[in-house]
């Protein structure tokens, strides 16, 4: 079908990357690195320090590729149609279970704002009702999306860059001091226990590169927004949630679910809590606009080359892929209610965990298909031989994050992998293959 969508500009795919990664990442962040103490900043310095590299190397994958397909084409230098299927089904599949734990993450918020007690039903309804909004919101293709997150964005930018530059009036170094770490854990394991958790914070940073087909120039675009995107979300990450440790009391951080109007309430009053409650409710439902979009683009890749199904790749006149949304909801309803029981929604968080276990495997893969681009794009020797140290670095942070998610979950991971690469196996090698013969047999009979 022909298009007439209008692309998005450079300043709203990094918006989208900004929305991707604070929109909903945030929001809960101060409270579950509460649990850890403020020796929880050395973890964000190395998730930072490690987020930083990555979009470095990812900046470079969009300048140098020939590719289309996001992660996957970057993969594809290295470990061919192989890869780009591994990359971008790992992608998916984390994809697919993050975006219905933010919207149950924006879902709690807008509880605690409204006062009122939901079931787990209920929960679960309105994560569905969520969901499918934000997807019906994306049927005006990749420019509506990108003015809407522009807008939703700043209800959590305002309240976050506030602390970070204002709320050093509040800060109180004893008491920021005093948490360092309260539950005495061995350096090494203080450490370790939020790096996932800072992680989570992180990912988005790639998306820029995962809607690489939607932007203007994308060459010279997708790097300026992967790169100063994740340079301007590493410093207010660091300093927001450092500062609250020295504002709001680590118990009562500890046991709200709404730790940014918390802070608020402590730093003014209980009305201008609640307003930055509500703002950032819905920037967490930009997020999630966001987020959706990002996935219905992956899939969208994957189909027009070939390795997902073809329905996925059929869109509107404003290029937006209306079936493969639907059917990515259809998934996402039934994920949602599984959290109808309270047995299964302990699993499903669990399977939160997972997605950020399955989002480092396309990196990785990221890591070493950039010099095989490198080499074959002509890019100077003196690049590729920074590439090599900065990969390096990247890898090992890379496996690091899977490490402290636990074993596990390094295992479920594995599991999870090793399940996409039979699929590709059966699909795309066994099936075509035994096709061949039986087409040869039926032809042979026939003579």
């Amino acid at each position: 079908m022909k298009t007439t969508a209008k692309k998005m500009s450079v300043f709203q795919l990094t918006t989208l990357v900004a929305a991707n990664m604070m929109g909903a990442g945030i929001i809960m962040l101060p409270s579950k690195l509460a649990e850890v103490g403020t020796v929880s900043v050395l973890s964000w310095l190395i998730t930072a320090f490690g987020s930083l590299i990555l979009a470095y190397i990812f900046a470079q994958c969009g300048v140098f590729t020939q590719k289309t397909g996001g992660m996957g084409g970057y993969s594809e230098y290295a470990f061919g149609r192989t890869g780009h299927f591994m990359a971008n089904y790992s992608y998916a599949i984390s994809l697919v279970i993050a975006n219905v734990a933010i919207a149950i993450s924006a879902v709690g918020y807008a509880a605690v704002l409204f006062d009122i007690t939901l079931t787990p039903v209920q929960v679960s309804m309105a994560t569905i009702a969520l969901l499918w909004m934000a997807a019906v919101l994306n049927f005006g293709g990749s420019n509506k999306t990108g003015q809407i997150g522009n807008i939703t964005v700043w209800g959590t930018i305002l309240p976050v860059l506030f602390i970070s530059v204002a709320g050093w009036y509040w800060f109180s170094p004893d008491l920021y001091i005093s948490v360092w770490n309260p539950q005495h854990l061995p350096f090494f394991d203080a450490v370790s226990d939020s790096i996932a958790l800072t992680l989570w914070g992180f990912l988005g940073f790639e998306s820029a590169a995962a809607n690489m087909d939607a932007v203007e120039n994308p060459k010279r675009n997708v790097p300026i927004a992967t790169f100063f995107g994740t340079l301007a979300v590493a410093v207010i990450y660091v300093l927001s949630t450092n500062i609250m440790a020295g504002i709001v009391p680590n118990l009562d951080l500890l046991h709200s679910t709404a730790p940014f109007g918390l802070a608020f309430a402590y730093m003014f009053n209980d009305t201008i809590g609640h307003a930055v409650m509500a703002a950032m409710v819905i920037s967490c439902c930009g997020a999630i606009l966001c987020w959706q979009f990002t996935l219905s683009r992956v899939f969208k890749s994957c189909a027009e080359n070939g390795l997902f199904p073809k329905v996925f790749a059929r869109v509107n006149k404003t290029d937006s892929p209306v079936r493969g949304i639907v059917i990515i909801l259809l998934i996402q309803t039934g994920m949602a209610l599984m959290t109808t029981d309270e047995s299964l929604y302990k699993q499903f968080e669990n399977l939160v965990n997972l997605a950020v276990v399955t989002n480092v495997v396309p990196y990785i893969m990221c890591c070493i298909g950039v010099h095989f681009m490198l080499k074959r794009e002509g890019a100077s020797s003196r690049l590729r031989l920074a590439m090599y140290f900065m990969t390096g670095v990247a890898i090992v942070y890379c496996f690091y994050a899977i490490y402290s998610c636990g074993e596990a979950l390094a295992i479920s991971g594995a599991i999870v992998v090793a399940i996409g690469f039979a699929i590709y196996q059966m699909v795309f090698r066994f099936v075509p293959k035994l096709k061949r013969l039986l087409k040869a047999k039926v032809s042979k009979q026939s003579i």
